[in-house]
């Protein structure tokens, strides 16, 4: 074994994902974080009793990398329900259910407005081709946009209009449906096999997990890097540490300074901001046979993207007595919080009625950087930079908890390969 460690920079996904697998392996590491705890993006905040993702998230347990890693029954998985709740200023509130995963609602789902029966019959046809390539295979197909690819494959528009663009748009944080049909088809065949699902105390518990694997001494947390020179890691406080490897595993910006290159731009990234209410159980509103499910808005020119009744899914999310709302709105490079609260309110009140004026507001997380854009000129990018310089993380791949936990392994097995 070598004398000096195997040194990560960044314990996000990517990174605790890679620490694991080479500590599992007999290597010997040492994972350094910027900030005050793990996780990168997928951290969660206790304010007032409530918690607080830094942003809308959710795990698809049919992702394999998530299957390969975590412990599911140790993160204690709620569930949301499969399909959609859809709020349409013409035609009110529409659902569309997974007859997959609830075969009861079959001709219920076949009769909703949403779309046509042959839209629903395509989705049959869909998931039939997306279950019977292999998952690598889906990615080596020619990509077009998500957008061209639906109209391709013959869905009405008004299907696009009423459940891609708010659903996937709200996956993909981009309305358009540029991403790549892909990754667009990877996530479709990860909704309908799988279930979306949150750890009943919040998305902060995935990294958790990961990291209670490692031995303490092994990870130091405020320890910013500055610069990465060959097999030499430099701290902001002048300290150089030296490697027998470097695993960059932050985010595609931070990554570009630490190796010297181009600034990423802001068309780089998707964007989304995520405000949280609590709702006093009194004041709930009642909204039909809708329990944990994700409310969609057609209006996409809204303040109001996609709204979630968190507390429905997992009532550890709030105090007792509580419930936990939180709305998405995506596509605004900055925002006037305030604004956008009384926006939200507004339109909330349009929906529910005047219940609304009870909710609290707690947080706003705006994150300009929510994802890597992933269109169809994108590829996979080299996870070996230098004979001793490695990269890991969902920008080297496709934007997806499931990228993160796979380029930390491959980065980890191909270290342990060549040492």
């Amino acid at each position: 074994m070598s004398a000096q460690p195997i040194i990560i920079v960044g314990a996000g996904i990517a990174g605790l994902s890679c620490a694991v697998q080479l500590q599992q392996a007999g290597r010997e590491i040492l994972l350094l974080e910027a900030s005050d705890g793990v996780g990168g993006r997928v951290r969660t905040d206790l304010i007032d009793g409530f918690r607080l993702d830094r942003g809308f998230q959710i795990l698809l347990t049919a992702y394999p990398e998530a299957q390969r890693l975590l412990n599911y029954s140790a993160l204690k998985l709620r569930t949301f329900r499969s399909g959609a709740l859809i709020h349409d200023e013409a035609n009110g509130w529409m659902k569309l259910l997974n007859p997959l995963q609830e075969p009861l609602t079959v001709f219920q789902t076949l009769t909703s407005p949403v779309g046509t029966l042959t839209d629903k019959l395509t989705i049959v046809s869909l998931l039939r081709r997306t279950q019977e390539l292999p998952l690598d295979e889906l990615f080596r197909q020619p990509a077009t946009t998500t957008m061209d690819f639906l109209r391709d494959k013959g869905f009405s528009e008004q299907m696009i209009e009423r459940f891609f663009c708010p659903f996937f748009g709200g996956v993909f944080l981009e309305d358009h449906l540029r991403t790549s049909s892909n990754f667009f088809e990877f996530c479709f065949r990860m909704f309908y096999t799988g279930d979306a699902a949150i750890p009943a105390l919040g998305m902060g518990e995935i990294p958790a997990q990961l990291a209670a694997r490692l031995r303490a001494e092994n990870i130091r947390l405020n320890t910013p890097v500055v610069r990465v020179t060959g097999s030499e890691v430099q701290l902001a406080s002048g300290e150089v540490l030296a490697a027998s490897a470097v695993v960059v595993a932050v985010d595609a910006a931070p990554a570009t300074r630490l190796l010297g290159l181009p600034e990423p731009t802001i068309d780089d990234f998707t964007h989304t901001t995520c405000t949280y209410f609590a709702m006093p159980e009194e004041h709930k509103p009642a909204v039909k046979n809708g329990e944990k499910l994700l409310l969609l808005n057609t209006k996409r020119t809204g303040a109001v993207h996609n709204l979630a009744v968190l507390t429905d899914v997992s009532p550890e999310y709030a105090p007792a007595g509580q419930s936990l709302v939180s709305v998405s709105t995506q596509g605004m490079d900055i925002i006037d919080e305030a604004a956008l609260t009384n926006r939200i309110r507004l339109e909330m009140t349009n929906w529910f009625g005047e219940s609304v004026s009870h909710w609290r507001h707690l947080r706003t997380y705006h994150l300009p950087q929510a994802l890597p854009a992933y269109g169809p000129e994108n590829s996979a990018k080299p996870l070996q930079l230098a004979p001793n310089l490695f990269q890991c993380g969902d920008q080297t791949a496709y934007p997806s908890l499931n990228a993160a936990l796979q380029t930390g392994r491959l980065v980890a097995e191909a270290i342990s390969s060549l040492q």
